[in-house]
Formats: structure tokens, C-alpha cells, sequence
């Protein structure tokens, strides 16, 4: 992985926490906030983002410090197929 990848990842973990906090307490978010957060084109390059901030909110959960959650439920990441949301632990 190369710096700027590594980078990058901490830089949409922060992103996503930071998003989660101007938030209220249950509120959550779709990985392509962050990515749209992140991403400073004012094109659709931060599609290329959406699954890196997959793996961020992966790396949250790990952390404990978020989670993920289909249909408001929340879910293993490993289990996690098709469209999530990213919220806080409770």
C-alpha cells in the first residue's frame, strides 16, 4: 500500500467520525458522504472513494468506534453486501 493510499484511509476514517459528530447521536451516514467529503474534484471522481470508505467504516467497527448497518439493523462487515450506512456505536 503506498503512503499516500495509507493516508488517505486515516484521512476518510477521520472524515467519517468528523461527519458522524455534526450529526445527531442516531444519525448515520452513506459511505459516499465521506467520499464527497474527501474528495476535492468538482467531478464524479470521488466514486473511486466509495469503497475505500467502505474499508474505513470496516476499520471503525474493528475499532469500535462505529458500525454498520443495513436496513437500520446493524451488521458484520463481513456480511455486509450492497448499500450500508455508517453510525456510531451504541
Amino acid at each position: 500500500m503506498a503512503d499516500s493510499e495509507r493516508y488517505d484511509d486515516r484521512r476518510l476514517e477521520r472524515v467519517i467520525l468528523e461527519l458522524l459528530d455534526r450529526r445527531g447521536p442516531t444519525a448515520s451516514i452513506c459511505p459516499s458522504d465521506a467520499a464527497r467529503a474527501v474528495y476535492e474534484g468538482d467531478d464524479d471522481g470521488w466514486r473511486a472513494l466509495v469503497e475505500p470508505a467502505r474499508r474505513a467504516a470496516r476499520r471503525l467497527v474493528t475499532a469500535g468506534e462505529a458500525e454498520i448497518t443495513q436496513a437500520g439493523r446493524p451488521v458484520a462487515p463481513a456480511q455486509a453486501r450492497g448499500p450500508i450506512r455508517i453510525r456510531r456505536t451504541r
